[in-house]
């Protein structure tokens, strides 16, 4: 298969599963545990995702969590923007939570991606150009939460809403969570850079979700300042209640 002929979605896909194929076999066969697992499978995943993309789009930029900066890459239309290993500490500690991502930002925005959650039995992979119907939302909205570290502002929102807070790990596995109809709402705001949640945004758009700032603001990426702190993903017939609401707070 020659890579360069891939679409974007198809070349994106791609590269999460076979990043998920890499990180599994290295928690299967490398006899490693907690953050020394967490630091091999980033760097086996790593490399490969940046190599292969090098490779397959020599035209475009990279970002990589894993990599040193290059910030040529903001004068350039294309970037590709990855995350190895979404949610470390759950791959490092064998939970089924953490993902892997690969998102394509033109012009600042996200307009493709793959989202892998190989923890899982099924081993999805969720795409921007695949995209299924919404299940039913419930009808207590439910929202993702870090499992260590809920952002007060989900916390209040919640309660608020007369809403049930969801403990999850990785970002991605908590977009996805949205996007899979396990919940309604994700709202974070204790800080993320722009590989958190560039290829979630990318797919959750897709299904026709709701993706913003906490203030309402677009997303955007490729900038030099990787920071991006908080954002929303959520069902849109909640986004103004909820966006109203962080605005009050």
């Amino acid at each position: 298969m020659n890579l360069r002929d891939l679409s974007d979605a198809e070349l994106a896909a791609t590269l999460a599963v076979e990043a998920g194929r890499i990180l599994k076999d290295v928690r299967e066969t490398s006899g490693l545990e907690g953050k020394a697992l967490g630091k091999a499978g980033d760097a086996a995943a790593n490399a490969y995702l940046c190599e292969t993309i090098r490779a397959a789009r020599p035209e475009d930029g990279l970002l990589s969590e894993e990599e040193k900066d290059d910030t040529a890459r903001c004068a350039m239309s294309r970037v590709w923007i990855v995350d190895p290993v979404d949610g470390t500490r759950e791959y490092g500690e064998r939970r089924s939570d953490w993902a892997v991502h690969v998102g394509l930002a033109v012009d600042g925005m996200a307009t493709t991606g793959a989202v892998a959650l190989p923890g899982l039995d099924d081993g999805v992979v969720l795409r921007s150009d695949v995209v299924e119907p919404l299940k039913p939302a419930a009808p207590t909205p439910r929202f993702l939460v870090s499992r260590t570290r809920p952002a007060k502002e989900a916390v209040a929102v919640a309660k608020a809403m007369g809403g049930e807070l969801l403990e999850m790990g990785s970002a991605g596995a908590k977009a996805m969570a949205v996007v899979r109809g396990e919940a309604e709402i994700y709202l974070h705001s204790g800080g993320q850079y722009e590989w958190d949640n560039c290829a979630p945004v990318a797919v959750a758009q897709a299904y026709g979700l709701h993706c913003s700032r906490i203030d309402g603001s677009p997303l955007v990426y490729n900038r030099e300042d990787t920071y991006l702190p908080d954002l929303l993903i959520c069902r849109p017939k909640y986004a103004d209640t909820v966006l109203g609401l962080v605005r009050g707070s």
